[in-house]
């Protein structure tokens, strides 16, 4: 019975997303960056390498045999759901890359057989292709390389963000990888990949339109507060605060918006009071119906 129901926890379409984010991962490292020797970031990027120095082994191999570990290593941390959907993602990364390279009948010897030779072009897109995979696992409750997990268990005791951690191991890898077959200028255009990869993943995971959220220190709360309501249609939060400098109660509107809504924001409040102090920080997700009317 506890099986029954820990079973049911799990989304079909988590799987069916991640299934897609694997297939999606393998086009872009397979079809752009291995086939010109360009290197993926982290767990991927060091089985691209050991491939490169074993090429009797397959990479798809050295993604399962590398990959898996951490995953089933950080499950305490992380949760039997991530390490499922993770393991999930990594074995059809794997199987999709094999059937990419030695079945379907791609001349992969001669460069990409969709960028050709042109270096730049296949950092980039390889970077942005593997970038919308990588995304999709991570949006979709895992992730399809075990660095992540790696970074969330050993950053804090070495005293680094979980992201200077995975930027530095990547650092180390083009590094090694540049030392080890004497050229730099493959390791130097993965860095493409990579910064293009990071910036596809925020994109996926985080939305195009990212939310911002504001605070507004003000005298004139309920007049602010009204027309924000009346004019963007949703929830509105009153924090009571204390002023240190002149002792003063006060009141913070917090409220959240989309980046085009910044300026009407900012001139509902210039409007009702040009000293009210505004602060605008991006917000990276949103639970809850805080964006929906509460009329």
């Amino acid at each position: 019975m506890k099986a029954k129901g820990f079973l049911s926890e799990f989304k079909a379409i988590n799987f069916l997303m991640l299934l897609a984010a694997g297939i999606i991962n393998a086009i872009g490292v397979n079809l752009f960056l291995a086939p010109v020797h360009l290197y993926d970031s982290g767990i991927s990027g060091t089985s691209m390498l050991m491939c490169r120095l074993l090429p009797a082994v397959p990479m798809s191999v050295f993604l399962i045999i590398l990959n898996v570990p951490l995953f089933i290593f950080g499950t305490k941390m992380q949760g039997m759901h991530f390490t499922v959907y993770s393991i999930f993602a990594v074995i059809v990364y794997s199987a999709a890359s094999y059937i990419i390279t030695y079945m379907c009948g791609f001349d992969l010897s001669a460069g990409s057989p969709v960028a050709g030779n042109d270096l730049l072009l296949c950092a980039i897109f390889g970077g942005l292709i593997s970038g919308v995979g990588s995304g999709l696992t991570i949006r979709f409750g895992g992730a399809i390389d075990g660095i992540e997990v790696m970074a969330v268990i050993f950053a804090k005791r070495l005293g680094l963000t979980v992201g200077n951690f995975v930027m530095i191991y990547n650092a180390v890898l083009y590094i090694a990888a540049g030392a080890i077959l004497s050229d730099f200028i493959l390791p130097l255009y993965s860095i493409i990949t990579y910064c293009a990869a990071i910036k596809t993943v925020d994109f996926i995971v985080e939305g195009f339109d990212k939310a911002k959220s504001a605070m507004i220190i003000t005298s004139k709360k309920d007049e602010i507060s009204e027309e924000l309501s009346e004019t963007f249609g949703h929830g509105i939060t009153h924090i009571q605060s204390h002023g240190y400098y002149k002792g003063k109660e006060q009141t913070i509107i917090y409220f959240v918006v989309n980046r085009f809504q910044i300026a009407k924001l900012k001139a509902i409040v210039a409007k009702h009071d040009e000293k009210a102090f505004v602060t605008i920080t991006d917000v990276s997700d949103i639970m809850g119906s805080s964006l929906k009317s509460d009329k």
